[in-house]
This record gives C-alpha cells, structure tokens and sequence, in this order.
C-alpha cells in the first residue's frame, strides 16, 4: 500500500513538473493554482454536465423580413443592421441563427451561379457599394459571439409577389427559361426537371465548399402551396414535364412522381453536404402536420404530403436529415392543431433518432391589436418553450422570426432573458456525424483571469465554462478565440473544448486559493 501512494506520489509530481507554471490538465488530481499537488488532494465536487438547448431564430431577407430592414441600404448600414440582430441574440442567450441567402433564385452572397438578390441591394444583379461578403460578415459575426450560423435556402422558388426589380443573368429562369413555370403570382423552378434539381444541388455545394458554415437549412417550399381560384385548386404546371418523364419509361403517376422528384433533392442534398463537409449538418423546417393516414385522432389541416409532395415522414424514418424542426405555428390548445400533440407525432417518428427542434410561430405576438386567432400573448410562446422541454426527445426548438425578438413584442424577449433563457446553453450534440471529443484545454491563473491554451489537436469551436461563485456553479460559453476570462469572483474554473457537432472534452480545473 505504502509503495502504491510513493509512487502515485511521484506520478502526480512529475506531471506538475510537466506542465507549464500555474497550468492545469483534466482529470483528478485537482491542482490548486499555483501549482500544488498533493498525493490525496481535498475532495472537489465538479458541477453537473453542460446545459444543452438549440435555441435559435430564423433571419428572413425575403420581402426584407428581418434583414435587410428595406433593400437599398448602404453596405454600412446592412452591416450595423447585421451587428444588431447578432448582438439581440446573443444578449438572449441564442445559440444559433438560420440565414435566409437564398430567398429566389438569388444570392445574399458574391456568386457565379446566380445573381445578387434585389432584397440586399435594390436591384437584381447589383453588388453592395462598396463590396463587401454579406455571408463571411454573418459568419464573423456569428463566430465572434460562440453562435452558430445555419444557411437556408429555397429550392425552387424563382420569383416572390414581393420582387420589384427583372430577373438578370445569371439567374437560371434567365439563362434557361424553360426550366420555370409561372404559378399564380410567383415563379418557380420546375421540380420535375433535372436540371433544375442538379442547379439548387449545385448552389448548395458552392456555399458549403467556400464557407465556414454550420448548417444547411431547407424550409418548407418544395413544390409550391396550391394556388386557388374560388375553392378549386389551379394545377402547378408541369402536364410536359410528366409526359416526358412517362416517354420516357417513366412509371409514376403524376402525384407519386412530384414526390419522387422531391425525395431525391432531400437524399442527394444530404448526401452532397456530407460528401463536402462532413462536420456541416442538415436541417428541414416542413409544415408542421404530418401524413393524413398517420395523424394522431382530431388533427385535421392541409396536407403537406398530397399538396407539397413532401414526404417528410419517410425522409425522416431514411435519416436523410439531422434536424427537423417541424412549423408547430398553432397555439397549445388549438382545436385540430393542437401543439403538444403535434409536437408529440413527430418525437415518435423519428425512428433514426436525430434532432427534432419545432418552429415557434413568435411572430404572432403582435403589438396593440386585441388577441385573437392571429394575434397571441407572449406568454403563449413562453409555454411552448416550457411545454417542449418536457419533451426528452425534443431537444430545442426555432423562432419565427427575430424581427418580433428585436422588437420584444409584449416582453418575451425580456421575459426569456430573464428566465427561461437565463442560463447559456450549448447546441446538443451530434454524435452521428463525430463522437469524438476534442482536446481538452491547459489553463494558466494570470492574477484575476484564466488564460485558455487550446489543446494539441482538433481545434475548439467554443469553451464551456463554469464558474464557483460563493458555491454555486455559473456557466457559460465562449467563442473559440476569446482566450481569456475574468474570474469574477469565482474561487474555481472547470473549462471544456467543445467541437463543431457538440463534443465536449476532458474538463480542465483550476482552483483558486
């Protein structure tokens, strides 16, 4: 026994020696800083495991939703516009932002493959003055603050209601104007058609090579929602198309074969992010009622799967995403929609046991209208939040949009604050795409601050931090460059490296005398 703690003794010592001069590794034993290390050093309670909550909010640029406020703006302006959403959703405790570049057929980023988005600059085709990167700005910006950015596009819209300016060279419905069809007041890309397919594919890929994303985000647009005169739905466009298909060999009826085209953009996007940057995940927002033949008894409402030809189910079941985050835009006790049970149907989908992260419909709270079926109280949002953590298999969820955060309509951005948001979190885990932790940090005590060395190896997107404060665990997350951190008080640290899919490492401790 007495030879066994002589030499657990020297261990210890010569691991100190080791180390650099008031630096701490991970694991027992426990160094006080400065350095002492004992053979049997005094027990130290460790604080509980990190937080985790994807808590996140959509920037929409279509019809200048969130960002830009109004097209035109000088690129000074977009960018103090930028900052300000960046720094509302840190000061929220948000972990992660899903930005609309992509809204019709256009780029909110320099592209060769299609041009400028009149929502950014005014006019199709015309760059920001003077030049800047919209998207390396949003992902500086993101980064600097420990969030992540998630990039979302619209597959085959061309055109929105809301574009005042012609389609320029190089968007496709200019370059190949077969390939779009007009449907009621907005133009689309002809899903049917191959080539239109492999551009979006290729419009994503040239994002996912050039940026350091996070995330690519697909919402709910696949073919487009019916457009009606009177109560009879106008049929999408696309009688050649299917012919040709069907001339060709083709065995589909037409609605089986809208939804075949569907499900090979959701496979092979999937599969091209992978191919790409296996790190970079992949996100669907669908509408938020299933099939009709699945749904549990009362839920009645549009039907994504014979109308969209979206067949989220099966994508979900085929693990082709890894996140869904289901538009639960109804209120908890909604007749027919009601959002804890449609929140439940989706939970028990998702049979490849990846993330599911609702869309809350926040911009609904409004301001100064009486309540009513399109106006709800914050508090409504509050307990959707509250409802959906008591859900073990839903791990966060999504606001609609960050215009109604930034505005705080009737307090929920402060109420969040304050209380449901109060405590940081870290996005969970993705343990499909990397289960592997990162190295974990040295740490130096530099008079009231801890410095941060990362480890040899892979490199830390963030640091989980935790803080003793009169004997109670605070935490915190910081972005990867920020190397140093107040002590604040705290007479110990337990700091972890935390990767881009969510791996924590080893925690390193230092004790303050």
């Amino acid at each position: 026994m007495r030879a066994r703690l002589r030499a657990q003794a020297a261990a210890a010592w010569l691991a100190a020696l080791l180390l650099p001069a008031g630096c701490v590794g991970t694991g027992p034993p426990v160094v006080d800083a400065p350095a002492i290390v004992t053979p049997k050093p005094p027990a130290f309670e460790m604080p509980p495991p990190e937080p985790r909550e994807f808590r996140a909010a959509w920037v929409a640029t279509v019809a200048n939703i969130d960002w830009p406020s109004q097209p035109g703006l000088p690129a000074a302006a977009q960018r103090a516009e930028a900052t300000a959403l960046l720094d509302r959703a840190a000061s929220l405790g948000l972990n992660a932002l899903i930005l609309q570049v992509r809204p019709a057929g256009d780029a909110l980023y320099p592209s060769a493959l299609e041009p400028w988005s009149e929502y950014l600059t005014g006019a199709q085709g015309r760059a920001p003055a003077p030049a800047y990167d919209p998207l390396t700005f949003w992902i500086q910006g993101a980064q600097a603050r420990g969030i992540e950015l998630h990039v979302w596009f619209n597959p085959f819209r061309a055109r929105h209601s809301s574009a005042r300016t012609p389609l320029v060279a190089p968007h496709l419905a200019v370059r190949q104007p077969a390939l779009a069809r007009r449907y009621g007041d907005q133009l689309w890309l002809d899903p049917g058609e191959p080539a239109a397919a492999a551009h979006t594919l290729a419009v994503v890929a040239d994002v996912v090579r050039r940026y350091d994303i996070d995330a690519v985000h697909i919402d709910d647009y696949f073919y487009p929602y019916p457009v009606k005169v009177g109560d009879a739905d106008v049929p999408f466009p696309d009688d050649a198309t299917h012919a040709r298909y069907r001339i060709g060999g083709g065995l589909l009826a037409r609605d089986d074969w809208r939804r075949a085209n569907v499900d090979a953009l959701v496979q092979e996007m999937h599969a091209t992010v992978r191919r790409i940057k296996p790190w970079v995940r992949f996100g669907i927002s669908p509408f938020g009622l299933g099939r009709p033949d699945r749904r549990p008894p009362g839920v009645t409402g549009f039907s994504q799967f014979d109308q969209l030809y979206a067949d989220v189910e099966r994508w979900f079941e085929s693990g082709w995403l890894d996140y869904l985050a289901p538009q639960l835009y109804w209120p908890i006790d909604r007749a027919g929609q009601p959002f804890p049970v449609l929140l439940d149907y989706w939970i028990e989908q998702n049979r490849a046991r990846r993330h599911v992260w609702p869309g809350l419909f926040t911009s609904r709270i409004t301001r100064g209208e009486p309540l009513g079926p399109q106006s709800w109280p914050g508090r409504e949002i509050l307990d959707q939040v509250a409802l959906q953590r008591t859900r073990p298999g839903a791990g966060g969820h999504i606001h609609f949009s960050m215009a109604a955060l930034m505005q705080d309509r009737d307090g929920v951005a402060t109420l969040l604050q304050r209380g449901l948001y109060a405590t940081p979190a870290l996005v969970p885990a993705t343990p499909w795409l990397d289960d592997q932790p990162p190295p974990a940090p040295l740490l130096r005590l530099a008079g009231a601050r801890i410095d941060i060395e990362p480890g040899a190896g892979e490199a830390a997107a963030r640091w989980a931090v935790w803080r003793r404060l009169g004997g109670a665990w605070v935490f915190a997350v910081l972005p990867a460059a920020q190397r140093s951190f107040a002590l604040d008080g705290a007479d110990a640290v337990v700091v972890s490296a935390v990767d881009r899919v969510g791996n924590v490492s080893a925690r390193s401790v230092v004790r303050v005398p």
